[in-house]
Parts: C-alpha cells; structure tokens; sequence
C-alpha cells in the first residue's frame, strides 16, 4: 500500500514537499515514480527513482524545479518541488513499477492535491 502526502495551496514560485510512505511490503527492485493528472488531461509522468537511488529520470516539464529522492530503509519516496507554476497544479500521485508509462507500474496511492495559485 502506498499513502501520498503534502499536498495543498501554494503560491507561484512557492515549494511543497510531498511523500509517498509504502507499508506492507518493501518494493525491493521497484521503481518509485510520481505522476500527475490535472482537470481533463491524462495522467503524466513526472519523475522516478530506483530502489538503489541510482537511476533518476524528470519529465522535461519538472526538470530543475522538482528532485525526487527515497529512503529505502523506511520505504519512502519524496518529490521536493520548487518554483510551482499554476500549470503544476494537479492531484499528484506515487506508484511502484519500472519506467516512465504509468501502465507500466502496479501499485498506486490514493493521490494528494496540488494547486499553485498566480
């Protein structure tokens, strides 16, 4: 199971926080990824870690802005995320699986709010 967290209301150029505690297994060898999906658009990708730490990838949009980390040790996955835009707003979710598609990962949270106000 994994529970997202840190949502809320933020101004533009403000930062948030989120994180994603996984409970009941460990995702040993899993991915933990973070997507977005906004009012009326399709779920995106936003940025993803390996178990290890060592493989990290950002969407374009996201790049430089946001960081994603993870504490394997206590099977939780952050994303810091700096200078929102209002186009940033969107229900933010974490899930554990392999690559940047969210069809390709099995286990998702119940997603946290996001809204960046100009």
């Amino acid at each position: 199971q994994l529970q997202a967290s840190g949502g809320g209301l933020v101004q533009a150029g403000g930062s948030l926080r989120l994180s994603c505690a996984a409970s009941g297994r460990t995702f040993s060898g899993y991915s933990m990824g973070w997507f977005r999906q906004a009012p009326g658009k399709e779920r995106e990708f936003v940025a993803t870690i390996y178990w290890t730490g060592t493989a990290i990838y950002y969407a374009d949009a996201v790049k430089g802005r946001f960081t994603i980390s993870r504490n394997s040790a206590k099977n939780i996955a952050y994303l810091q995320m700096n200078s929102l835009r209002p186009e940033d707003t969107a229900v933010y979710y974490c899930a554990a699986g392999r690559g940047v598609s969210p069809n390709t990962y099995e286990y998702w949270g119940q997603g946290t709010q996001v809204t960046v106000s100009s």
